[in-house]
């Protein structure tokens, strides 16, 4: 157990104008990957609540803005009956945060028929030209650098360097009642970054691998994730990027009941979930 602090309150103000909706917590096979009969990926098949597709968020107030274009984007979308998208940001170029980019493209030519303001660190607009470099002139491309900010839809964006792919951003999101950190992909956080967001009132954090962390330098245990959170004196710490299936497995119920120590301040992210801000 860890001392409690006040677990996310300012999330839960009335006056919140904005919430940020989960399209996918998990890691890059999803729950359940297809070729997997583990208990986890079977408790998925049976519980819709348990399935994961890969990473991403949407901020929505007056505008939608979506975090990285998964590959399961579309299904995602439908989903969560969202019409439109008004910007992008991208946390990194890997395949399960780009690969779902070409949804967007009959959004662009017979809806907006204007290219899509998109902004991601200079790497990850590298790799995205790479990929998809016929839908350039779809994307009206913005490079963020490490520690910039900008404003959107009465929200205020911090890009912050994380332990992953060269340019990898975590964002710190910030309105006039909550302040939330989003970092997906990560390792242990380095110390400037952990400085700025420390105190922060939501903290979501990868928590890739159950138990034994394989890649320690690019992403979390869920283990790994709580104990950073709490350092960083975190209100309420939602774990993402989960595989549940990696090394160990572990079923959704079983997580879920493990974290009951912690008194409600570390929750499970789950898609679908909308958190206001």
């Amino acid at each position: 157990m860890t001392p409690e602090r006040p677990t996310g309150q300012a999330a839960m103000c009335p006056g919140a104008s904005h919430r940020l909706v989960f399209l996918g917590t998990g890691a890059g096979c999803g729950v359940p990957a297809f070729f997997c009969g583990c208990p986890a990926c079977e408790e998925a098949r049976l519980d819709p609540r348990a399935r994961r597709g890969c990473c991403g968020v949407i901020l929505e107030g007056g505008k939608r803005l979506l975090i990285d274009t998964p590959p399961d984007l579309r299904h995602q979308l439908v989903r969560e009956g969202v019409p439109s998208i008004d910007r992008l940001l991208f946390t990194h170029a890997h395949y399960d945060h780009v690969g779902g980019l070409g949804e967007l493209e009959y959004l662009v030519r017979l809806v907006h028929k204007a290219p899509l303001p998109t902004a991601a660190s200079a790497e990850a607009l590298a790799g995205i030209k790479a990929e998809f470099g016929y839908l350039e002139e779809c994307l009206a491309l913005e490079e963020l650098s490490p520690f910039s900010a900008f404003e959107y839809d009465g929200l205020r964006y911090t890009a912050l360097p994380v332990s992953h792919a060269p340019g990898t951003f975590g964002y710190l999101i910030e309105s006039p009642q909550t302040s939330l950190f989003y970092a997906s992909d990560t390792g242990r956080l380095e110390p400037a970054c952990a400085e700025r967001v420390r105190g922060v009132d939501i903290l979501v954090m990868d928590a890739t691998f159950w138990k034994r962390n394989w890649s320690p330098t690019a992403h979390h245990s869920v283990q790994e994730a709580i104990e950073e959170g709490f350092e960083l004196d975190a209100g309420c710490i939602y774990l993402t990027h989960l595989a549940m299936h990696y090394d160990e497995p572990i079923t959704l119920a079983a997580l879920e009941e493990y974290l009951v120590q912690f008194g409600g301040r570390v929750k499970v992210a789950v898609d679908g979930l909308g958190l206001p801000l």
